[in-house]
């Protein structure tokens, strides 16, 4: 991404070297240490999945399913419209704090300072407290170094924001054709930006739906970025053109959750969760049902966060 852009040879080398080598967190920005262990980390709802509620009820069926905090969307179709976040996001705060939650984290479709309502998003974020967001994604439309170079400046830039107002930024590893998916490619980006106020929120099931037997590899690369994490969980089902991913709930499927929180664990990682539901149900969209389901969803991820 200097000069030219990255050759063939070094996007390979590069994806070599931090596959084979973990001293390289050695050389990259520190990112803040956790002021929590792992186990002590807040869990939060994605409201997405609330959605259908207004804020107030919201925050109490999250704190009844026994959460301590929301991760709110405030994006395009968001719990909160980008265009009306200054009104409407100290409101959606106010109920979280009312109902004895913490709102640890927003999602918003960022991915540059120029984004429509970008600054006025983060400006009333940080100053409600809120310390971190998940970005937009990143689409490889120009191929794969275009990209990669292209995003490199943008970031930078987000990163000075992020700074001079005191959030910070998590770009979702989510599978498919984003940036990022594979990680190795956010590795290369996070490096060259070489911002602590930018870094990766950490989702298990994508790592392991891209990576089912590298997934620790590439954990322990982007371990020294991780800014937030994402549990949840998948299962292999027949598809019309081979095997698709079905959602499940945690627990319930093939990410290894126990051995995720022990690799967390080894490499130092401490950070809030997010806890997304993307599996389909017909109650979905009724409060006890939601309240009950989630509820289990949490308790297992809490129970992994404190076996030993």
């Amino acid at each position: 991404m200097r000069g030219q852009g990255l050759s063939r040879r070094d996007l390979l080398g590069a994806a070599v070297a931090a596959a084979a080598s973990p001293a390289l967190a050695r050389t990259q920005p520190p990112r803040p240490a956790g002021p929590l262990a792992l186990d002590s980390q807040p869990i939060a709802i994605f409201s997405k999945h609330l959605q259908w509620l207004d804020f107030a009820a919201a925050a109490k069926a999250t704190a009844e399913a026994g959460f301590d905090a929301l991760d709110i969307p405030v994006r395009p179709e968001g719990h909160v419209l980008p265009e009306r976040a200054k009104e409407d996001l100290p409101r959606a705060v106010d109920a979280a704090r009312a109902a004895g939650l913490e709102v640890t984290m927003i999602t918003t479709a960022i991915t540059r300072v120029d984004d429509p309502h970008a600054e006025a998003v983060l400006k009333t974020a940080a100053g409600l407290g809120i310390g971190h967001y998940r970005m937009g994604y990143v689409q490889y439309e120009e191929g794969v170094r275009r990209t990669l170079d292209a995003t490199v400046p943008r970031w930078r830039e987000l990163g000075a924001l992020n700074q001079s107002l005191g959030i910070r930024a998590g770009y979702q590893n989510h599978s498919g054709v984003n940036l990022g998916a594979a990680v190795w490619d956010l590795l290369l980006v996070l490096e060259e930006v070489g911002s602590p106020w930018i870094g990766c929120q950490y989702d298990i099931r994508h790592a392991v739906v891209e990576g089912a037997f590298s997934w620790v590899r590439d954990l322990e690369v982007i371990a020294p970025f991780i800014d937030t994490l994402v549990a949840k969980d998948f299962a292999w089902g027949p598809g019309k053109d081979g095997l698709r991913v079905v959602d499940v709930p945690l627990g319930e499927g093939v990410v290894p959750l126990a051995e995720c929180v022990g690799q967390l664990r080894r490499l130092g990682v401490s950070a809030p969760f997010s806890m997304h539901f993307e599996y389909s149900h017909p109650e979905a969209g009724r409060r006890e049902w939601a309240v009950s389901q989630y509820g289990r969803d949490r308790a297992a991820l809490r129970a992994a966060l404190t076996a030993r």
